[in-house]
């Protein structure tokens, strides 16, 4: 089993800035990807970034420019630093880490952007 402990989330203005981190633990030997989800109100979740364990990275188009994901393999800690932010993406942002094909998901941090 894979534990995700995420924080960072909170409440910030549009244009502000914010930096999520996820902590894996448990039995972990061999991640394929870890990545960031987010599901707002009424809307599907959605993949935002995604970085594999050869530090190749994809980001969603309306992020692109604005957001940098990155890993730090020592601490089984993936980043999403989050810049220039619109209300366009408040959500509930999760934290996805993929080992042997199996998929395992953090509770989720809220992040808000007023305008």
């Amino acid at each position: 089993q894979v534990q995700l402990v995420e924080s960072g989330g909170g409440l910030v203005e549009a244009g502000g800035s914010l930096r999520l981190s996820c902590a894996a633990s448990g039995s972990i030997f061999s991640i394929n990807y870890m990545g960031w989800y987010r599901q707002a109100p009424g809307k599907q979740r959605e993949s935002v970034a995604v970085v594999t364990n050869s530090g190749a990275t994809n980001y969603a188009d309306s992020v692109k420019g604005r957001f940098t994901i990155s890993r730090d393999n020592a601490k089984k800690t993936v980043y999403l630093q989050m810049n220039s932010l619109k209300p366009e993406d408040t959500a509930v942002y999760f934290c996805k880490v993929v080992q042997q094909r199996i998929g395992y998901w953090g509770q989720g941090t809220q992040v808000t952007v007023s305008s």
